[in-house]
């Protein structure tokens, strides 16, 4: 699942947790959603033992779910650009209330698959809504409410199979019913606590997602991204009939499961991004992913064989899902939102047609042959990748069709400074930036430097959701702001809007590299709003930009003194004791 967003610079008033009622709202409804699938999955042979179903009748529950998900990505754009985005999640959360409780009243295998269906449309509406409301809900910058939804990601991962195991060791009932209640609490909370939000400046339409898929690179990435999911949902629909265990203990193996996809897409996938780039790092796990295909067919006998790969597999599957994210996203030349449904259709469509197809060749043949053929899925989507991979290279180096793919510097006001080496000061989009770009205007009235005011803009990538937390026109609009206010006061400044999407490390390094053209004589930067934690996950702005500069980098705050960071500085000063 991913984690790599949000502000790069600056303070907060309000911490990551400090967040409104409403925030809090839909953060809960997304811990309940991501629990979606492991939920369900502890009961699978609970399900075909009580109802008489064979595993593949069973599969038809992902199926069902995933290709009505799939086909519902196309249109929720243009029915939140009709609807609104509040009116669009409470409609999702609606729908998976209903259609989880009757599905837990079935009393068929049909019965619920075809109620997960209407499961799989609530939850396309919920998914493609529920980060652009939180952001558009936070407060204090967006910064600490995407670490919020991504706290909620991971938690709903890990807990997910834990509370399906625990429900399903009752009754197969109890995850429906468990699904239903939760969404129901999720759902008076949201229409109580979240206002009217503003609907897009610009309405998509419904054949929007699939028009996007003329473009190579779109289309590439999602082809790449359905042999993925085929192989993954192969794995998660019917890996728990060889484990032969209870519900309970197939809860507690999908738990180890769901805390190794959460640890690895935030604290190693964009470690390892950083270090060896997008496209190499999934080569390598999805071949790592064909070979732990490949051991449950070939020990598919053997239980504890499949219990330790299927583990295993959930570093593989944290990595890839956060890298495929970032790649849709930076070889997309249409608008993310767009770019985001037709990835997700793809997506989903792999993931819905899996199950399927797996239970018909292991009724034909053995169960081992589905996972034979979910590993070559995986090493298909190698030479499939590399059919972009110069489309992916090139976007990592320019823009496509007026849209930001990698960190660029767009001028605001004059141009910047050529003669005297200025104080470069980066502020992201928050309620103290101001203070900031004042204390650092001190700093270079005291030095004889100009000031150039560096603001950074950054979408947040989540999953497959991407929301651009501020357009253009307002990026350029703060910068201005700031150049306005000093130049009331008598300071002459410039103005820059960096531009990224998703990677702090990126972005600071791209600022480093300004720095240095201009022979910047001080960068500085306020203190990151994300705390620790978050930036040990997906990388610093701070730290790469003090890495890779060969300036002064300066922490300044308002009402202190302004403090020199360097390498050796940096771990004090994220526990705080600077």
């Amino acid at each position: 699942m991913s984690a790599r967003r949000g502000t790069a610079a600056g303070p907060t008033a309000a911490g990551p947790f400090q967040q409104p009622k409403a925030v809090w709202a839909v953060a809960f409804a997304c811990v309940i959603s991501f629990m979606g699938i492991g939920l369900v999955d502890p009961i699978l042979p609970a399900l075909a033992e009580s109802l008489h179903a064979s595993p593949s009748q069973v599969s038809l529950l992902f199926s069902s779910y995933l290709i009505v998900t799939a086909v519902a990505m196309l249109i929720v754009g243009w029915f939140a650009g009709r609807f609104g985005a509040k009116r669009t999640l409470v409609t999702g959360l609606a729908v998976i209330v209903v259609f989880a409780a009757l599905a837990g009243s079935s009393g068929s295998i049909d019965g619920i698959v075809g109620f997960r269906a209407g499961w799989g449309l609530g939850n396309a509406l919920f998914i493609a809504t529920s980060l652009a409301v939180i952001v558009a809900s936070a407060s204090g910058g967006f910064g600490g409410a995407i670490i919020l939804y991504e706290t909620a990601l991971g938690l709903g991962i890990a807990v997910g199979p834990l509370l399906g195991g625990e429900l399903g060791a009752i009754s197969w009932r109890g995850p429906f019913f468990g699904v239903a209640v939760l969404m129901a609490v999720a759902l008076v909370a949201t229409l109580a606590f979240v206002p009217p939000l503003p609907g897009p400046v610009r309405r998509t339409s419904p054949l929007a997602p699939l028009k996007a898929l003329r473009h190579r690179g779109l289309l590439t990435m999602g082809i790449m991204a359905l042999l993925y999911n085929w192989g993954f949902f192969t794995m998660l629909g019917y890996a728990p009939y060889p484990m032969k265990l209870n519900a309970h203990q197939l809860g507690l193996v999908f738990t180890g499961w769901g805390l190794l996809v959460a640890a690895f897409s935030v604290f190693f996938a964009p470690r390892l991004q950083a270090r060896f780039g997008t496209a190499p790092v999934l080569y390598a796990n999805l071949a790592g992913l064909a070979v732990v295909m490949a051991v449950i067919a070939a020990g598919v006998g053997t239980p504890a064989v499949v219990v330790v790969a299927v583990v295993a597999s959930g570093a593989f599957i944290g990595i890839n899902n956060t890298l495929t994210t970032q790649a849709v996203m930076l070889v997309s030349p249409v608008e993310r939102p767009v770019a985001s449904s037709a990835y997700g259709f793809l997506r989903f469509i792999g993931g819905g047609l899996a199950p399927y197809a797996a239970g018909k060749l292991a009724d034909a043949t053995d169960l081992s042959v589905p996972f034979y053929l979910g590993a070559a899925t995986f090493l298909l989507a190698v030479p499939v990748l590399a059919g972009g991979h110069r489309l992916l290279r090139l976007a990592e180096q320019r823009t496509g069709d007026g849209e930001t793919v990698t960190p660029t510097l767009t001028p605001v006001g004059g141009p910047p400074s050529h003669g005297t080496p200025p104080v470069i000061v980066a502020v992201g989009a928050h309620d103290r930036a101001a203070a900031t770009v004042d204390a650092a205007a001190r700093l270079a009235r005291d030095t004889g430097s100009p000031l150039e005011v560096v603001h950074v803009r950054q979408a947040a990538v989540v999953e497959e959701q991407a929301v651009d937390t501020e357009d253009a026109d307002q990026a350029r609009a703060a910068v201005t702001a700031h150049l306005d206010r000093l130049a009331a006061h008598g300071v002459a400044a410039t103005g820059q809007v960096l531009t990224s999407v998703g990677d702090h490390a990126a972005a600071g390094r791209a600022l480093a590299r300004h720095a240095a053209d201009l022979g910047a004589r001080t960068v500085t930067v306020g203190r990151s709003p994300r705390g620790p934690l978050a930036q040990f996950a997906d990388g610093s702005f701070t730290t790469a930009l003090t890495h890779a500069a060969h300036c002064d980098v300066l922490l300044v705050a308002p009402d202190d003194a302004p403090r020199p960071l360097t390498a050796s500085t940096l771990p004090a000063l994220r526990a705080g004791t600077t």
